[in-house]
């Protein structure tokens, strides 16, 4: 038999597993012909260089928009059974997530064309729900313990029917299986954050998927960032899941070593979109040997391999590099000798049914079944709540947070250090930096929540494991008892420090005010945040508004210019600031007397001051009514917002 049989023989005719009956839904996937475009729109600018080289000079000086289609997929077939590991091998851009994606149904639209089958049916939502896909980047909570972030994610993912002790038994178990128990009280950590090591993150990501116990497991570089031993496991791991748990197990991987390779059942080489191979993956030097190229000294199989799919031949001790016959003849010889082949098996069923029995993935009710077991939306909303809690008290109770706001508070206590209170400009200054401090501190720092979160929210949004509302709900309602603690520590101390009404009324007045108010700011930072999702930007826009909103805010500026007055009225700061001052000299009419402004005829600065921002314009329901307002408005703009992102 010849290479070129061999290597078809391996794919139609894989050894055989045994495997358990832990995954009751085999799944033989099958993919012909997937093909993925884009549009790439480039911005061509002619000039009279181009002129000099040629050009016509008709475009001297403009811009002009030029769209170009870029092929990322070009007719790529395969297909892999329960028990085998296929292996998706390529050089960086040779399309390799892209075809993952398109595997995890994850790509759609006009430019992707092609079949991806599971038991010779069309993708469903009863296959996606056996599907585990684990990103290339770990997208997981840094404070969270590894056992914690199972847990959660267990509550979340596992059906209703489970009780919450069998959740918690099944996090236990997979953490178990995938070798996680050394580390389960260690959390997750990050860049900035010790934690986990880079292999154990990646177990952690995978356990993600295996909570549901998938059919299918598709993986994106799991390896990368990872030491030679460190790879070897993690593969290890994915051979035993797909040998002994008769998973269907798919993963891309970018530089293995000849150990890994090893571990490989079937293997798929990409060059540029194209396939320059597909078969067992013990039989591929054998293949390239038979079409004429071998490396001129031993090495691992995948050096050589990505050196191929780089244009990059070795022969005769002479290095051809980025030759481009060298490409197109792998292709042509792929073409020639494989694809047709390779698209025959995929279209026979019964070469399926050698390897494993089809069991219908979609029995009677069992659809209905499974989108029944989704918990409720109260459970969601109150296992997001207890992660969010776990979570983000260590961000909200940092203590250089806690240190800014002491400092600040004692600070603002020692400059306005009993404040007599007829000193009515600077008492005002005192309220006027309540309401800058407590304005801008929780916009600026509620702007990066959504932004942070879009990654870990995208990733199990796709996986189904809750609404948007559930979210939403629990990152606002889970947010609001935390940020409102720093600023009833800030006024506790400020407020009897200076000296302001002596008066437990007042003071608790005061206090509402201020928590009301920066609940409002809070959710300013919400919209601003989710509608633009970048923190760098989204910081420098609530910076600049939160500026206009502070000018405007009725202390520094009285006759603000026409065209600008109408900003005061959306300002959150002017309408705090008047309730706050309403609380301390009601319509100012004592301080009237005490001043003897009668007597002056209102023209003593402090009666202007008293004329001006104590008697005010606009009444007290008024501001009361227009927070309550921004309030819920902010908050429904984030939610809007947050709507136009797909999962």
């Amino acid at each position: 038999m010849t290479p070129k049989h061999d290597a078809i023989a391996t794919t139609t005719h894989p050894p055989k597993h045994e495997m358990s009956s832990s995954s009751s839904f085999p799944i033989h996937l099958k993919f012909i012909d997937i093909c993925y475009k884009v549009n790439i729109e480039k911005n061509s600018r002619h000039s009279l260089v181009g002129t000099m080289f040629g050009g016509n000079g008709s475009g001297s000086g403009s811009d002009e928009s030029m769209s170009q289609e870029r092929t990322i997929l070009n007719g790529i077939t395969g297909m892999v059974h329960p028990g085998e590991l296929l292996a998706v091998l390529g050089p960086s851009g040779s399309g390799k997530s892209t075809l993952l994606n398109a595997l995890a149904g994850r790509l759609s639209g006009h430019y992707f064309t092609g079949s991806v089958l599971a038991n010779d049916r069309k993708l469903t939502k009863a296959v996606l729900r056996r599907t585990g896909f684990v990103t290339q980047d770990d997208v997981l909570y840094p404070h969270l313990t590894v056992r914690e972030t199972l847990i959660f994610c267990a509550l979340l993912r596992l059906p209703k029917s489970l009780s919450r002790r069998e959740k918690t038994a099944v996090a236990g178990s997979v953490i178990a299986e995938l070798g996680l128990s050394k580390c389960e009280n260690t959390i997750i950590g990050n860049t900035f954050i010790r934690g986990v090591s880079g292999g154990e993150r990646k177990r952690v990501s995978i356990a993600h998927e295996m909570l549901v116990n998938p059919s299918l497991l598709i993986l994106d570089e799991p390896t990368s960032g990872l030491d030679s031993t460190a790879a070897h496991r993690l593969v290890s791991t994915l051979s035993g899941l797909a040998h002994h748990k008769g998973k269907t197990v798919v993963t891309s991987v970018h530089q293995p070593s000849s150990r890994v390779f090893q571990m490989f059942d079937t293997l798929l080489v990409l060059s540029e979109g194209s396939c320059i191979y597909f078969g067992k993956a013990s039989q591929a030097m054998n293949y390239f040997d038979s079409i004429h190229f071998r490396p001129s000294f031993p090495m691992n199989p995948a050096d050589f391999l990505l050196d191929l799919a780089n244009g990059v031949w070795q022969h005769d001790g002479i290095t051809d590099k980025d030759r481009p016959n060298v490409k197109q003849a792998l292709t042509s010889s792929y073409n020639d000798l494989l694809a047709l082949e390779v698209k025959d098996a995929c279209l026979d069923i019964t070469s399926r049914d050698q390897h494993m029995p089809v069991v219908n993935l979609e029995p009677k009710g069992y659809t209905s079944k499974c989108i029944n077991s989704i918990n409720t939306w109260f459970i969601q909303f109150t296992i997001l709540i207890q992660r969010g809690l776990k979570e983000r008290k260590h961000e909200t109770f940092n203590p250089l947070r806690v240190f800014q706001v002491i400092a600040a508070s004692l600070l603002a206590g020692f400059m306005w250090w009993h404040s007599d209170f007829r000193d009515i400009q600077d008492r005002l200054g005192l309220l006027f930096f309540f309401s800058i401090f407590w304005g801008v501190y929780p916009s600026f720092n509620a702007v990066f929540a959504f932004p942070q979160d879009r990654a870990v929210f995208m990733k199990e949004r796709a996986s189904g494991m809750y609404t948007l509302s559930s979210y939403f709900m629990a990152r606002i309602v889970g947010d609001a008892p935390m940020d409102l603690i720093l600023p009833t520590l800030f006024l506790s101390i400020t407020y009897w420090m200076c000296g302001l009404k002596p008066d437990v009324g007042a003071f608790l007045l005061t206090l509402l005010i201020l928590l009301a108010y920066v609940l409002v700011s809070q959710g300013l930072g919400f919209a601003i945040g989710a509608i633009i999702m970048d923190a760098k930007q989204a910081s420098t826009v609530v910076t600049v508004t939160m500026l206009a909103f502070v000018l405007t805010g009725g202390y520094y500026v009285h006759k603000v210019p026409a065209f600008m007055a109408w900003m005061k009225y959306i300002s959150s700061t002017f309408y705090s600031y008047r309730l706050l001052i309403h609380v301390q000299y009601g319509h100012g009419r004592e301080l009237w007397y005490l001043l003897g402004c009668f007597q002056y005829g209102g023209k003593h600065a402090s009666c202007r001051f008293i004329e001006e921002d104590i008697a005010g314009q606009i009444s007290t329901v008024s501001c009361i009514g227009i927070l309550v307002i921004m309030f819920f408005g902010y908050r429904l703009l984030a939610y809007i917002a947050l709507r136009r992102i797909k999962a």
